[in-house]
């Protein structure tokens, strides 16, 4: 069975605490259980992750380089920050989805710069629950074994 590992940074635990926010009504634990739902679906093994700490996030990378056949990252307040972060991800061989809760590109204009989209093999933002599950989707796909 593939596997991926999908890293949520800093705050991400927050999620779903302010409805009417940028991140929508969704708790963490029910992105993390939609997530798992639909990995399940695709038969994909999902290692689902958050951590407020950068080389927490770093170690992880640096693991899913042992582990994992794709990585799929929400760096949070670290995307936009964090060399460190993209150092660790420009040394994962496998496909690499980026995504965001909300649309980066329509808040302030320090978060139209994103680290991690230099190594990211794609992005997906502002739509909530449903772009992680898309996320798992394309992930899916990028990881599947060629058809004999």
């Amino acid at each position: 069975m593939k596997q991926v590992m999908f890293l949520n940074g800093p705050n991400a635990n927050l999620y779903g605490l302010d409805p009417g926010g940028s991140y929508g009504p969704d708790s963490f634990a029910q992105i993390e259980a939609g997530c798992h739902a639909r990995a399940k679906a695709l038969g994909v093994a999902l290692s689902f992750r958050q951590s407020n700490h950068e080389g927490q996030l770093i170690d992880w990378i640096q693991q899913a380089r042992q582990d994992c056949d794709g990585l799929l990252i929400n760096a949070a307040g670290l995307t936009y920050t964090s060399v460190a972060i993209l150092d660790a991800l420009l040394a994962f061989d496998g496909p690499i989805i980026e995504c965001h809760m909300s649309n980066i590109w329509r808040r302030e204009p320090f978060r139209s710069h994103s680290f991690v989209s230099k190594a990211a093999t794609g992005v997906v933002a502002g739509l909530g629950l449903r772009g992680y599950l898309l996320a798992l989707d394309a992930m899916a796909d990028l990881i599947a074994e060629p058809a004999a």
